[in-house]
C-alpha cells in the first residue's frame, strides 16, 4: 500500500448528491449554496485511492435569491476534508456565471445542480470553471459516533460501581 494516497477527486457519494438535489429542489426559486468534505476511498468501502465527496455542508447564515447565494464566510468550518463547493441554479443553466468563478477558487470540485434538480441535471466543474467528469458512487458511510462507547460497555462501568442489572435501568 503507498504511504501516500492520491488527492485527486474521484466522484461524489450518491447520497451526497441526492441531498444537494432535494435541497436545491426544496430551495426554488431562490439558489441553494453549500460546500462539498470529501473522505478517502479506502474508508467508504472502494478498492482505490483518490477523494469521494462524501458530504454536503449546509453554512449557518447563507442568504438566498433567485439569482445568488451568499455565505457568512467567517461560519465556513475550517477543514481539511474541504473540497468544493454545490449550489444551484434556478434557471437550469449548467454553466459557471462570472461571480460563481470568484467562488471557485477555494477546492477542486464545484457542482452546479440546474432545475429540475434531477439526477442528470448537474454539472462538476474545475476550480476554472471547465467541465469535469465526476462519478456517482454508491458508497458505504462509516458509522460515525458522538461518543466513541457503547450501551455494553456502560453497563459494565455501572455494574462495577454497584448492583445495576443491565441497560432498563433496574436494580
Amino acid at each position: 500500500m503507498p504511504f501516500f494516497r492520491s488527492s485527486e477527486v474521484i466522484g461524489i457519494a450518491a447520497e451526497a448528491l441526492e441531498f444537494a438535489l432535494q435541497a436545491s429542489e426544496d430551495a426554488h426559486p431562490q439558489e441553494y449554496m453549500g460546500f462539498l468534505r470529501g473522505r478517502e476511498a479506502r474508508q467508504l468501502g472502494l478498492d482505490r485511492d483518490g477523494i469521494v465527496l462524501s458530504e454536503v455542508l449546509v453554512i449557518p447564515g447563507t442568504t438566498s435569491t433567485p439569482e445568488s447565494a451568499t455565505v457568512d464566510s467567517n461560519m465556513i468550518p475550517n477543514t481539511s476534508r474541504a473540497a468544493g463547493s454545490i449550489h444551484s441554479h434556478p434557471n437550469g443553466v449548467l454553466r459557471p456565471s462570472a461571480a460563481d468563478l470568484q467562488t471557485f477558487g477555494k477546492g477542486n470540485v464545484h457542482l452546479i445542480l440546474g432545475y429540475p434538480y434531477a439526477r442528470g441535471s448537474w454539472q462538476a466543474f474545475d476550480r476554472e470553471g471547465e467541465p469535469r467528469r465526476l462519478d456517482v458512487l454508491s458508497v458505504d458511510h462509516p458509522e460515525e459516533r458522538f461518543f466513541d462507547i457503547t450501551q455494553a460497555e456502560i453497563d459494565a462501568e455501572l455494574a462495577e460501581d454497584g448492583d445495576y442489572r443491565g441497560s432498563r435501568g433496574r436494580r
